[in-house]
């Protein structure tokens, strides 16, 4: 199954005229081998079955065609197909990638084990052709719709640079029970210089039901969606049928995977409130409280063992700082030496996928500050809560073991990056940058405002690249992989389902009056439209639910 994992890329040179080298003329490698994995049963074997149908992940190409316009950073897409597929496999669609960003990407390519899984079409539809378009591409590119025979469904499209159909036997479709539902995931590229009848949006696709439980399987195909045509264009995803979870990495893979790709937090160098550990936490102070009986808090236990457990977040019981003013101001801030990075491993993309979330935990969230134009200015109790739950995901083929995406979760969403989008150091270690009071995590140094940020108005987000940092490989504990059963025992402070912080209601109105006798009269207004747009959570002061309570627990990031 070596010719699974290959890599390298066959280009065709359509062009008439040598333009600007582009992004994706450079394929991107992780900046060092990855490792030899411990030995297992299917994680990193180079194919996967799926219960009558094997897959290939191919990431060697062959150029098809490229447009140098539209899109991201107005740099165009290039159109590849798989190259190199291994005896017996089939392509089942073909890959697209905008050129603002290094070569990076796969699709899956199928045999099946005689019973008919796949098919030739039995027809082709042109779906669209670049023919009326004005912008720079190679030659005309034509997208096709391969038709299924009854029963079967397609999972991706053909390219050409010819306006002739594509032989039939060049692509297979899929029987439908293996195959599930389809969304459009990352935009790749559009086109605005043709008509309205003829103009295009092309999207990666992902499973429309995603998480530890879901079946459906990402192809790395793509979509086409073409203004005037009169039904929209379908296209389905694979499916794992019997939800195999032998890809899986086990107890000693996990291990590896983790020292190969765990993060390098830096933290603001003027962040006064540091993760710790849970233990610590809880060692210093922290006190379980019940409502009706808030005048006897009591003392929690270093694994949080008298916690209380399953239930619901029902306001019955939360956690709050120690009542002693010193203690108090001593657990705020938190103990570098002591934290610890809690990490999560679940199948995702019926098991073609492994995520491994990695979850900080820091006693307090600090104030927010906004930016109002050329002003600073602190937003007295506003964003401060107790207990501050943060995570970062990395998704890892189940393949080959490679890290293919980072979720960097921030206030009120987060961002997915292919791994050729972020900053590595130390080897293949993920470089993430924690903001100053908030804790969100970014790719990427510097001030990230949310809000308004054509008008330079919004809540500050600082990050930077500084001599505080925490390597989350060092000191890391793995508290929950479900699907290895009783293999990994999870804590009991992970099953405690309340609030990680109390909740004290203040006058917010007053604490807004504050901000604004700051600002000249024409930013009041300005300041008001930032307020009224920022999201409940920033108001009032809250705690957390802890990591086991969020939606991505067992679902996915977004």
């Amino acid at each position: 199954m070596g010719n699974c994992l290959s890599s390298s890329t066959t280009t065709t040179n359509l062009s008439k005229k040598v333009d600007k080298v582009l992004p994706i003329e450079t394929v991107f490698k992780l900046p060092s081998p990855l490792p030899t994995w411990p030995t297992g049963e299917g994680f990193a074997k180079g194919s996967i079955n799926l219960g009558g149908l094997e897959v290939c992940q191919i990431s060697s190409f062959t150029k098809v065609w490229a447009t140098r316009e539209g899109g991201l950073d107005n740099l165009g897409a290039t159109f590849f197909e798989p190259s190199a597929l291994p005896a017996g496999f089939f392509m089942l669609g073909c890959y697209s990638q905008p050129n603002n960003k290094p070569q990076f990407g796969w699709v899956l390519t199928g045999k099946d084990d005689g019973n008919d899984v796949l098919k030739a079409p039995v027809d082709y539809t042109l779906v669209w052709s670049s023919e009326s378009m004005k912008t720079k591409q190679d030659s005309n590119g034509y997208i096709w719709l391969p038709i299924p025979s009854d029963g079967y469904k397609s999972v991706g499209l053909m390219v050409t640079n010819s306006p002739e159909k594509p032989p039939l036997d060049k692509i297979r479709v899929v029987r439908s029970d293996f195959t599930d539902q389809c969304e459009n995931d990352m935009w790749v590229w559009g086109d605005d210089k043709v008509s309205q009848t003829s103009k295009i949006n092309i999207y990666s696709l992902r499973p429309s039901t995603r998480g530890t439980k879901a079946l459906g399987v990402c192809s790395g195909t793509f979509i086409a969606q073409v203004d005037g045509v009169a039904s929209p264009l379908s296209l389905s995803c694979l499916k794992n049928k019997d939800f195999n979870l032998s890809s899986m990495p086990n107890l000693n893979q996990i291990q590896a995977i983790i020292q190969t790709y765990s993060p390098l937090i830096y933290l603001h160098p003027d962040e006064p409130f540091l993760p710790s550990s849970v233990t610590w936490f809880f060692n210093n102070g922290a006190l379980l409280y019940k409502q009706g009986d808030e005048s006897n808090p009591i003392s929690i236990n270093p694994t949080g063992s008298n916690l209380p457990q399953g239930g619901s977040n029902d306001g019955t019981y939360w956690l709050d700082l120690p009542i002693d003013e010193g203690a108090k101001e001593k657990v705020k801030k938190g103990d570098l030496q002591s934290s610890n990075a809690y990490f999560h491993v679940k199948p995702m993309l019926g098991a073609t996928f492994t995520d491994v979330a990695i979850w900080v935990f820091y006693p307090f969230n600090g104030p927010a500050r906004a930016k109002v134009k050329f002003i600073n200015v602190p937003l007295g109790k506003i964003g401060e809560h107790v207990g501050d739950w943060e995570h970062m995901t990395l998704r890892v083929s189940n393949f080959n073991g490679e890290l293919w995406r980072v979720y960097f979760s921030e206030h009120s969403g987060g961002t997915w990056l292919n791994a050729s989008e972020v900053e590595f150091e130390g080897g293949n270690k993920i470089v993430s940058y924690s903001s100053l009071h908030g804790h969100g995590f970014y790719s990427k140094p510097g001030l990230v405002l949310q809000g308004n940020t054509e008008l330079g108005i919004g809540i500050r987000n600082d990050t930077s690249k500084s001599k505080i940092t925490m390597d989350t490989g060092v000191r890391f504990e793995l508290v929950s992989a479900e699907y290895l059963g009783s293999i990994v025992v999870e804590p009991p402070w992970l099953n405690f389902d309340r609030k990680w912080g109390p909740k004290i209601s203040y006058d917010t109105k007053k604490e807004l009056e504050k901000v604004e006798k700051l600002l000249p009269g024409k930013l009041k207004s300005e300041f008001e439209k930032l307020v009224n747009g920022l999201p409940n959570e920033v108001f009032g002061e809250e705690g957390p639910l802890g990591p086991k309570m969020k939606n991505n627990w067992s679902g996915d990031e977004v």
